[in-house]
């Protein structure tokens, strides 16, 4: 058993690369560290044993083993049974290696690509993936999918069969040379097995599949189990090779991480990634960790950590007054939280990409400032003139300082005190829910409602479960959330859904609206 404190980071971006690509792997910055006639990718064990049993922990529930639509919870580790076109190396910041696709082709202005599928390529009922199969998951994705898929090919213009083994998306203008990349990720799912079902509802049947495993059994919200297939038709191209040794693969479901913790030091599962540092620092201890039984690894890492905080729906009127959102946040003691509920372990987030090279530091430079200029008068005026700072206390749980300068900015805003509230003209109260999924979060939001209490702000703690906590985020039927922005080393198409204006309006994931209060990284 090992325990690993692991920060996930997602991967996207954009590169000044003008080669034209013709061949079995694509590059966003232009160089491959893996040239054709490479054997395995050098993290993995290319003698590494098939065979043995590993148990994960899933927190939750589930209620449909289709992924790619909005509706239902999908179960954990389906992504193991469907294979994409290309797939992605590890340590390299974004480069793709052809999969269920044989090469990949691009011009240097990247305005198109196109993939020629590999003549092996199999579902595990052993049928063909196609070209067709390749068109009809791209244009069933992009209008019954998860709404993020719209946005993700938002800028395909075309599709197009060129060959019985060719397909062909052409773009949009504009700049955005990920895109071939993106592509690259597209999972190819059967027309002929979907063609007899309804692709948005959700189901318990398992769905026709091409990975390296495939479903053995599950007990609907409780458990489902994978197992490797024995005749997968990747196993031996050089992406593959080293990988997917578990002959099977067991989620369980646990609704309290507590219980999941006890479970974990009880021999219920395998492998914890720990990202609470109470339980990093506390949590394991016992009889099996003196035996050497459980093991704790901290990996280091320059991976962008992204941002994680207290994110605001700006849709409620409460918040629409920039004034507000910021005297808010000087009643999120950080210094003290991480002293006496972090173990001193964290950083107090100051970029979207911190933790890499790519965090923002001091003041815009030339080239910076040659993005910004034209935004002047959009953007606040302390971009040009003020490093972001959050605001700092000395940790001893004295906000007084904080407090003065809360009250200044919601005096300016129109809020007044009576009566031990703040109200507003109209003599409403500052008041708004704070919505989680996770008890674990209970701890840190307390004191922070506590110190908004001291405000004279009402605010409100309520935690529901995933499947409520996800239907609420989708319907913005919220004041508050804890939202955790992932970023990475290539930042790219995922931004404009982040923060552009189609995704204001996009059902889905909080992770796009407006400000948010940070609140740390480890």
């Amino acid at each position: 058993m090992a325990a690993a404190l692991v920060v996930p980071a997602l991967a996207v971006a954009q590169s000044s690369t003008s080669r034209a690509v013709n061949g079995p792997a694509i590059s966003m910055y232009g160089d491959l560290k893996y040239q054709p006639g490479f054997t395995h990718f050098e993290y993995t064990n290319a003698e590494a044993p098939k065979g043995g049993d590993v148990k994960m922990a899933a927190f939750g529930t589930y209620d449909t083993l289709n992924p790619f639509t909005l509706k239902g919870v999908a179960a954990a580790g389906l992504g193991e049974t469907f294979d994409s076109l290309m797939v992605g190396s590890a340590d390299e910041p974004f480069s793709y290696y052809c999969l269920v696709a044989e090469t990949v082709e691009t011009p240097a202005d990247r305005s198109w690509v196109a993939f020629t599928l590999r003549p092996q390529a199999r579902f595990h009922d052993g049928s063909p993936m196609t070209v067709d199969d390749v068109m009809w998951t791209f244009e069933t994705l992009r209008t019954k999918g998860q709404p993020f898929f719209r946005s993700y090919y938002g800028s395909v213009a075309k599709v197009e069969k060129l060959g019985e083994r060719k397909v062909k998306f052409s773009f949009a203008p504009g700049d955005n040379r990920e895109l071939p990349l993106i592509l690259g990720q597209l999972p190819v799912l059967s027309k002929a097995y979907w063609s007899k079902r309804e692709f948005e509802k959700t189901t318990l049947e398992p769905p026709l599949g091409s990975g390296a495993y495939k479903i053995q059994s599950f007990e609907a919200g409780r458990s489902i189990t994978y197992r490797r297939v024995k005749d997968y038709w990747a196993a031996k191209l050089p992406m593959k090779v080293g990988t997917d040794n578990f002959e099977t693969i067991r989620y369980d479901y646990y609704r309290d991480f507590n219980v999941a913790i006890e479970a974990f030091k009880a021999g219920q599962y395998d492998l914890r990634m720990e990202n609470v540092a109470k339980n990093w620092a506390t949590a394991y201890t016992g009889p099996a960790v003196a035996a050497g039984m459980i093991k704790k690894e901290e990996i280091k890492h320059e991976i962008p950590t992204g941002m994680q905080g207290f994110a605001f729906n700006t849709r409620r009127p409460v918040f629409q007054d920039a004034r507000v959102r910021r005297a808010l946040a000087y009643a999120f003691d950080f210094e003290w939280t991480n002293k006496n509920l972090f173990y001193g372990a964290y950083t107090r987030t100051k970029s979207y990409f911190s933790n890499s090279e790519l965090a923002s530091r001091g003041l815009p430079g030339p080239d910076e400032l040659a993005v910004l200029e034209p935004f002047k008068g959009k953007v606040p005026d302390e971009v040009f003139t003020k490093e972001y700072q959050p605001p700092t206390t000395d940790g001893s749980g004295n906000i007084r300082d904080g407090a003065r300068e809360a009250l200044r900015l919601l005096g300016e805003a129109g809020w007044t005190v009576k009566g031990g509230k703040l109200v507003n003209g109209k003599g409403e109260p500052l008041s708004f829910e704070i919505l989680i999924d996770e008890p674990t979060w209970e701890r840190i939001v307390l004191p922070f409602v506590k110190n908004l209490e001291r405000l004279g702000v009402t605010a409100r703690l309520r935690t529901v479960d995933a499947a409520q906590y996800q239907k609420r985020v989708e319907d913005y039927d919220f004041d508050m959330v804890v939202v955790l922005w992932r970023q990475s080393m290539s930042p790219g198409n995922e931004q404009r859904d982040f923060w552009g204006s189609a995704g204001a309006t996009t059902p889905a994931p909080a992770t796009s609206r407006a400000s948010a209060i940070p609140a740390s990284t480890s």
